[in-house]
């Protein structure tokens, strides 16, 4: 049986909206973030807001308790542990933080179930401030990518060292993601891997574009629901040895959605789910 690697993206894949976006909202800081995002890089803006909180008197508490109410779809709960539990190692690929990312998982009781998680770290200081750093520190070098990748991650070069590790011949990607930098990886995939993009956000855009750049087998889905039923049936047909598994993205169906980059609106409230 081929060795199967489930590697996720966090935001909008995992949790339903940005983690960044949704801590900066709900704190009541997104004019702020909106008049510095022109300035500087993402990552380096949320540096920066950690402070702008720290001195507004923000305590690191009230952002653990901001996302706690982040929204999920419980399907995707569901997805993972029946994912981990049949046998896959499971991985996050993300440009959060790992403050963000590990309060959510934690509070979800999901933590255990990933055995890797890549992303910008996220500490306390000395003085109780939240850090947010690159994972890549571009202010030394570049990573040298071209494809569509911000300044301080190229997924695409994570998800080619965890294709490296071990027996690469009998390892199986399965990669789920929904953003722009997500598109790297996608084209790092290999012929019997299988890429999910989430339909309609700039990842599937991107695909749509030119499908013929992604050698992987391309599964659309749109929400949580979907997200699991596709999930566990590739599983099961890589676990029982289905060569065949064809991907079910229709390129002449593929709408484009575009979502601005220069600025955000405060985020709609969805549907908040509590273990």
């Amino acid at each position: 049986m081929a060795g199967i690697v489930v590697v996720f993206d966090f935001d909008k894949t995992i949790i339903e909206h940005d983690s960044d976006n949704w801590v900066v909202d709900e704190l009541g800081f997104t004019d702020l973030f909106n008049r510095l995002l022109p300035t500087m890089p993402w990552n380096s803006l949320m540096d920066t807001m950690m402070r702008e909180m720290h001195d507004a008197g923000v305590t690191i508490g009230d952002i653990a308790e901001v996302l706690k109410r982040t929204p999920i779809h419980p399907r995707i709960i569901e997805a993972i542990k029946s994912a981990y539990a049949s046998g896959c190692e499971l991985r996050i690929v993300s440009d959060a933080n790992l403050f963000f990312i590990e309060t959510i998982l934690n509070h979800l009781g999901l933590r255990e179930y990933f055995a890797e998680i890549n992303t910008n770290p996220g500490f306390l200081d000395e003085e109780g401030r939240l850090r947010i750093l690159p994972f890549h520190d571009f202010t030394k070098s570049s990573h040298g990518c071209g494809n569509l990748c911000p300044p301080n991650m190229c997924k695409g070069s994570i998800v080619r060292r965890i294709i490296s590790e071990g027996d690469e011949k009998q390892k199986k990607l399965i990669y789920l993601g929904d953003g722009t930098g997500d598109y790297c990886p996608s084209l790092s995939l290999r012929a019997g891997d299988h890429l999910m993009p989430r339909k309609n956000f700039p990842l599937w855009d991107l695909i749509c574009k030119n499908p013929k750049l992604i050698t992987a087998n391309v599964h659309e889905w749109t929400d949580g629901a979907e997200l699991e039923s596709i999930l566990l049936y590739l599983i099961d047909a890589i676990t029982n040895g289905v060569d065949d598994v064809s991907g079910q993205l229709l390129i002449p169906y593929c709408k484009f959605e575009r979502i601005p980059l220069v600025s955000h609106e405060p985020l709609p409230k969805a549907l908040r789910v509590h273990p």
